[in-house]
C-alpha cells in the first residue's frame, strides 16, 4: 500500500511541490534556522495551548537588578539635561559618560566573570526602557553596545581567547563597540553587499601571517564615530584557494580595531536632529589576521547566520524597549496635560473627541508593555523568538509613532515649540529613525512576520520543502511520504476548527480556567487562530511560490499574526496582575481594537486575493457574517480617558518606569500641575457653585472674598493656578539668536 501511495501519489505531488513551492535560497534557510518558534507558532496552529503562554509567570528583577535600576538609573536619569545634549552640544557631556562607564552601564549583558552586570533580558529592557523616556540619545548609545553588537556576538560565538580580551574592555567603556553593517548598496537586503575581502598573506606585527585584506564602505553606523573597535560584516572571498576548493566563502564578521592602518571613520550622520553618534566609516586594503575574524577561522562564511541569530533575540529589546517607554511616558503626560489644561473652563480632557485620542493613547501604552513584558520573559528562559521579535520591533515602533502624534494633537502649540519644556518633540523625531533599523518595518512586516513565519511555525511545511529540495530523489520521496498523511490529517482538523469557529463566531471556542471577565476574549483568540490557520492553508495550497511576492497578501496576514501575538500577551498580562477590576476599561479597548484590525485584515485578504473564488470560499467558510467584533463604544473610550485623567493605581501601573523629571523640567512641571488639580478638586466645585469657573489667581481671591472657600482651600487653589500657569508655558528664545537663551 505504501509503495502504491508513494508512486501514484506521493510521487506526482512531489513533483508539484518543486513548481508551486518557491526554492529555498541558502541566505533564507540561514534566516529561517536562526532562534526559534514559540507562541507563534501555537497561534498558527488554530488551537493555541494558553497554559504554555499564562504558566510563564510574571517577569521579575532580582534585588541586585531592581537595586541598579533605582539607583544608578534614576541617577543618571536625574543627571541628563537632554535639551543641552539635543539641541545645544549634540553630544553627550562627558561626565555622563563618565558615569555610563563607571556603572558598567554599557556591559549590561557581559556576565560578571567578565566584569559585566550580567543582568537578565528583563532587566536590560527595564533600564533601556526608563532612560528612553528621559532622553532618546543617552538611550541609544547605552541599547547599541548591548544589543546587536560585538558584545553580543562574542558572547555567543567568539573565541575563548577574544571573550577574555574583549568583554571586559567592552563592560567598563575601555573600548567603544558599533556594528558595521550597512553599506549605501544594500540596505535591508545585507546579502547583496559589496564589502569585500580576500584571503591572503600579510603583515601583522612583524610577521607574516595568513590573514584578509578587505575593502569596504558603510554608513549609518550607530557609535561609528566614536568607536574604538568595529564589528565589521564583508564577504569573503579565496581566489588563491588557500583555505580549499571553494571561492565564495560568504558573509563573514571580524572585529577590527578602528586605529587600524587603512580604517577611515568618517564625520557624523545627523539622523532626524538625533544627537546619539552615528556614521560613516571606510576601510581600504585593511590587513586583518585570521583570528579577527569572530570566532576564528571556523566561522569562516556564517556571518549572516550569525547575526540573524543576534537579531532573532536583539529586536525583542532594543527598538520596543524604547518604544514603550515612549508610549508610557506619552500616556501619563498626556493625560496630566488634558486635566490641567482648560479650554472653555473645562479641562480638554474631557472633550469627547480628545477622550478617544486618550484611550487609544492609554491602549498602545497598555498593549506594547503587555507584549514588552511577555517578550521579555521568554527571553529570560532563553528562547529566541525569531517572528516573535521582527512583530514586536515592528508594532513597537509603529504603535509609538501613533501614541506621539495623538499625544501632540492633544497637547497643540504645547509640543510643537521646541526647547526644554517639550517633552514630545524630540520622540516625534526620532520615530523614524527606529521604524527604518534593525529591519525597516515595511519590509520586516511584508516579508518577513508572515513569509517566514507561516513556513516556520507550520509543523510540515518547512519540511516538505527541504523535502522536495534533496538532491538524492529516493530520499525525499520517502521523507515526503511520510510527512504527507500526517499533513493531510492537519488540513482536516484545521479545515473542521475554522469552519465551526468561523460560523459559530467563537461562541463554543475554549478558555482558560479562572480568566473571569477575560474568557470571552480568549474565545475570540482561539477562533481567529483557527481562521488565521485555515487562511493560511489555502493561501499556501493554491499560491505557492506566488504568495512570496503577493506582498500585501502577506503583509495583511502578517498583521493578523502580529494582533493575536499582541492580544496574547494583553491577556497574559490582565492575569498576571490578578484580573484586576479597575483595569477593565484598557482590557476592553484594547481586545475591541486588536481584534477588529484582525477582521479588517482578514475581510481584505479575501476581498484581494488573487484567486478571487478562493477569496470568497474562504470568506464563506470563515467569516460568513462579515465584522463580529465592534472597536470600543464611546462609553468604554470615555471610561479609558478616565484612567488617564485621575490619579490611581492603574494609572501608576500602566505608566511605571516612567522617570517623573527634575525639579523644574518640562515633565515635573505638568506633574506638579497634575498633582495640585486633582487635589484642588473639591475646593474648585465650590467656586463653580458661586459662579467663577475659570482658575485663576484673581477668580481664588474673590471667592474668598465670598466666602465660598476657606483659607486652606484658598491656598491649595493659588497653588494649583500657579501651577497650572507654568504648565501650559512654552520656550522662546532672542530673535534670531539660536538656542542659546530661554524665558520661561
Amino acid at each position: 500500500m505504501s509503495e502504491l501511495r508513494k508512486k501514484f501519489f506521493t510521487a506526482p505531488l512531489l513533483k508539484i511541490i518543486k513548481r508551486v513551492l518557491p526554492p529555498i535560497s541558502e541566505t533564507e534557510r540561514e534566516a529561517m534556522e536562526a532562534g526559534e518558534v514559540w507562541w507563534d507558532a501555537e497561534l498558527l496552529s488554530g488551537k493555541p495551548h494558553w497554559d504554555q503562554l499564562l504558566g510563564m509567570g510574571p517577569p521579575a528583577l532580582n534585588e541586585e537588578e531592581q537595586a541598579f535600576l533605582e539607583g544608578p538609573v534614576e541617577e543618571l536619569c536625574r543627571m541628563i539635561n537632554d535639551w543641552q545634549i539635543s539641541y545645544v552640544d549634540r553630544n553627550i557631556p562627558e561626565h555622563v559618560w563618565d558615569f555610563l562607564r563607571k556603572n558598567r552601564f554599557f556591559g549590561i549583558i557581559i556576565p560578571k566573570k567578565y566584569g559585566g552586570l550580567g543582568f537578565s533580558p528583563t532587566a536590560h529592557a527595564e533600564i533601556v526602557t526608563k532612560i528612553t523616556t528621559r532622553s532618546t540619545c543617552v538611550g541609544v548609545t547605552v541599547m547599541v553596545p548591548n544589543s546587536l553588537g560585538p558584545g553580543e556576538l562574542l558572547l555567543a560565538h567568539g573565541t575563548q581567547e577574544q571573550k577574555d580580551y574583549y568583554l571586559p574592555r567592552l563592560a567598563d567603556g575601555t573600548d567603544i563597540p558599533c556594528f558595521a553593517l550597512t553599506s549605501p548598496e544594500a540596505g535591508s537586503d545585507a546579502a547583496s553587499m559589496i564589502d569585500r575581502g580576500v584571503v591572503c598573506y600579510g603583515e601583522y606585527q612583524g610577521e607574516k601571517v595568513l590573514g584578509m585584506r578587505v575593502n569596504w564602505h558603510k554608513r549609518y553606523i550607530t557609535l561609528g564615530p566614536i568607536a574604538t573597535v568595529l564589528g565589521l560584516a564583508f564577504k569573503l572571498y579565496d581566489p588563491d584557494h588557500i583555505l580549499g576548493d571553494e571561492e565564495e566563502l560568504g558573509i563573514t564578521v571580524a572585529l577590527v580595531p578602528t586605529d587600524t592602518p587603512g580604517v577611515s571613520i568618517g564625520q557624523r550622520h545627523l539622523p532626524a536632529l538625533q544627537a546619539f553618534q552615528n556614521g560613516p566609516n571606510w576601510g581600504k586594503d585593511v590587513f586583518m589576521p585570521m583570528d579577527w575574524i569572530i570566532g576564528g577561522e571556523e566561522n569562516v562564511g556564517k556571518g549572516w547566520e550569525m547575526l540573524m541569530s543576534a537579531l532573532a533575540a536583539g529586536r525583542g529589546i532594543s527598538l520596543p524597549s524604547l518604544s514603550t517607554g515612549g508610549a508610557k511616558m506619552a500616556a501619563r503626560m498626556t493625560g496630566a496635560y488634558a486635566r490641567v489644561r482648560e479650554q472653555f473652563n473645562v479641562p480638554v480632557g474631557r472633550f469627547e473627541g480628545v477622550q478617544r485620542r486618550l484611550a487609544e493613547i492609554a491602549s498602545i501604552a497598555f498593549v506594547l508593555d503587555s507584549a514588552h513584558k511577555t517578550t521579555t520573559r521568554a527571553l529570560d528562559e532563553g528562547r529566541k523568538p525569531a517572528v516573535i521579535t521582527a512583530i514586536m520591533k515592528a508594532n513597537a515602533t509603529c504603535g509609538l509613532r501613533q501614541a506621539i502624534i495623538d499625544a501632540m494633537d492633544i497637547h497643540a502649540g504645547k509640543a510643537i515649540m521646541d526647547g526644554p519644556l517639550n517633552y514630545l518633540g524630540n520622540v516625534y523625531r526620532a520615530i523614524p529613525v527606529a521604524i527604518t533599523v534593525e529591519g525597516a518595518n515595511l519590509l520586516t512586516r511584508s516579508l518577513m512576520i508572515f513569509g517566514q513565519g507561516a513556513i516556520r511555525c507550520h509543523p510540515y511545511i518547512l519540511q516538505e520543502m527541504l523535502a522536495a529540495e534533496n538532491p538524492d530523489h529516493e530520499a525525499g520521496l520517502d521523507e515526503l511520504d511520510k510527512l504527507l498523511p500526517k499533513h493531510m490529517w492537519f488540513q482536516f482538523k484545521t479545515l473542521c476548527r475554522g469552519i465551526f469557529h468561523g460560523w459559530t463566531v467563537g461562541l463554543f471556542a475554549s478558555s482558560p480556567r479562572n480568566v473571569g471577565h477575560a474568557a470571552k476574549y480568549y474565545r475570540q483568540l482561539n477562533r481567529y487562530s483557527a481562521v488565521l490557520s485555515l487562511v493560511t492553508e489555502f493561501s499556501l495550497m493554491t499560491l505557492g511560490g506566488e504568495l512570496k511576492r503577493k506582498e500585501l497578501i502577506s503583509s495583511r496576514l502578517g498583521d493578523v499574526l502580529s494582533q493575536l501575538y499582541l492580544l496574547s500577551c494583553t491577556l497574559k498580562r490582565f492575569h498576571d496582575d490578578g484580573n484586576p477590576k479597575d483595569d477593565l476599561p484598557l482590557l476592553e479597548f484594547s481586545m475591541r481594537d486588536g481584534l477588529h484590525k484582525i477582521e479588517v485584515n482578514l475581510l481584505e485578504v479575501f476581498q484581494n486575493f488573487p484567486r478571487p473564488f478562493i477569496g470568497q470560499v474562504m470568506h464563506f467558510l470563515t467569516m460568513p457574517w462579515g465584522h463580529s467584533v465592534h472597536t470600543a463604544s464611546d462609553r468604554q473610550a470615555k471610561a479609558c480617558a478616565e484612567l488617564l485623567l485621575t490619579p490611581s493605581a492603574t494609572r501608576d501601573r500602566l505608566t511605571s518606569g516612567v522617570f517623573l523629571g527634575t525639579p523644574g523640567d518640562g515633565v515635573d512641571i505638568v506633574e506638579q500641575a497634575f498633582d495640585r488639580v486633582c487635589a484642588s478638586e473639591r475646593a474648585r466645585e465650590k467656586l463653580k457653585k458661586g459662579g467663577i469657573r475659570n482658575l485663576s489667581r484673581d477668580n481664588v481671591e474673590e471667592g474668598l472674598k465670598k466666602n465660598l472657600i476657606s483659607d486652606e482651600e484658598a491656598e491649595i487653589l493659588y497653588d494649583a493656578a500657579d501651577a497650572v500657569e507654568k504648565a501650559i508655558q512654552v520656550d522662546h528664545f532672542e530673535h534670531l539668536g539660536g538656542c542659546a537663551g530661554t524665558v520661561q
